[in-house]
């Protein structure tokens, strides 16, 4: 039988510890169960053995990732013999070969991944490791972002958390002395306004919005450049307009596209629209079921088709 693991992934001083301790007083972890943590960086915050011994739970270092292998998870389940695990994992080192390694036991079954996040240095690390910050919100189910401030974009935070993860669900948590705030969500156009003139650096902004909220623009009508997907085999009538958007690296490139049809299109300058085309569309958008969504979702009906040169620029960004 595998043991439930929990992945606890963040940067140094993340609230990574803080957050399992306090995990390990909650009601539902309070079970009696014997508990092994994996702690693999040291931060400020150190484990409280009070706690550690009320919630049957013991602490195994790791501090180098060339120790963190199949052999040494298996030698310690073997030394303490839990009934689940608990993983601090570094935050400078490689997440997907860390999850390798668990399930490369056999022993272990990854019940949940948390990414912990110091809204006061979040900034920095997007700025000088997005890389790295991006692959720990990959592979999350969950974001909860600590310390957080009133005068903080939080709703631009939270674009570029999900960027790469739009089934990530990204939590706030405020800093002492601070009630919590609304996420206000900072969008570079007017909703209150009827039709949207999209600027090119804006789709990456309107596209998440659109599929997180697809009633803020039921009814609306938008103008924007896109690049068509539009594969041979695709039916007639229909295609996805979208634009590529790097989230961290150029090896990391992935075409964001809304589904549109365009059998009611009033006015084209275009005989046929065939994949890789740049079109500047004008459509009405529909809030409804789509089976390419698997629930509501914004759906464009095409009313003006234009050919549009390829911006110099043809990548968004987050």
């Amino acid at each position: 039988m595998e043991l439930p693991v929990y992945l606890f992934l963040g940067f140094l001083e993340s609230g990574k510890t803080t957050f399992i301790q306090d995990t390990l007083q909650e009601d539902y972890f309070a079970d009696g169960q014997k508990t092994l943590i994996l702690a693999c960086e040291e931060g400020e915050e150190e484990y409280d053995d009070e706690i550690l011994q009320e919630a049957n739970c013991v602490v195994e270092v790791i501090e180098e990732e060339e120790d963190f292998t199949v052999e040494a998870i298996k030698e310690l389940i073997k030394k303490h013999m839990p009934e689940r695990v608990m993983i601090e994992y570094n935050g400078m080192w490689n997440v997907a070969d860390g999850i390798d390694v668990i399930q490369d036991t056999n022993l272990l079954e990854l019940y949940q991944v948390i990414t912990l996040i110091n809204a006061e240095t979040f900034q920095v690390y997007m700025n000088n490791m997005r890389s790295l910050a991006v692959e720990m919100f990959k592979y999350a189910e969950m974001a909860i972002m600590n310390r957080c401030t009133p005068e903080m974009d939080l709703g631009s935070f939270r674009r570029m958390i999900r960027s790469g993860n739009r089934r990530l669900q990204v939590m706030f948590e405020m800093a002492d002395g601070y009630d919590d705030v609304p996420v206000e969500e900072s969008l570079p156009y007017d909703l209150e306004l009827s039709k949207i003139e999209l600027e090119d650096e804006d789709f990456g902004i309107w596209f998440m919005d659109a599929m997180d909220h697809p009633e803020r623009y039921d009814g609306k009508e938008i103008h924007m450049k896109t690049i068509v997907c539009k594969p041979n085999n695709f039916p007639k009538g229909l295609m996805i307009p979208g634009r590529f958007a790097m989230t961290c690296c150029a090896d990391d490139i992935q075409f964001l596209g809304v589904i549109c049809k365009m059998e009611h299109v009033k006015s084209s300058t275009m005989k046929t629209v065939k994949n890789r085309d740049w079109i500047m569309l004008t459509a009405r958008i529909a809030c409804e079921y789509h089976e390419e969504y698997g629930a509501k979702g914004p759906v464009l009906y095409a009313e003006r088709i234009e050919s549009a040169q390829k911006p110099e620029d043809d990548l968004i960004y987050f």
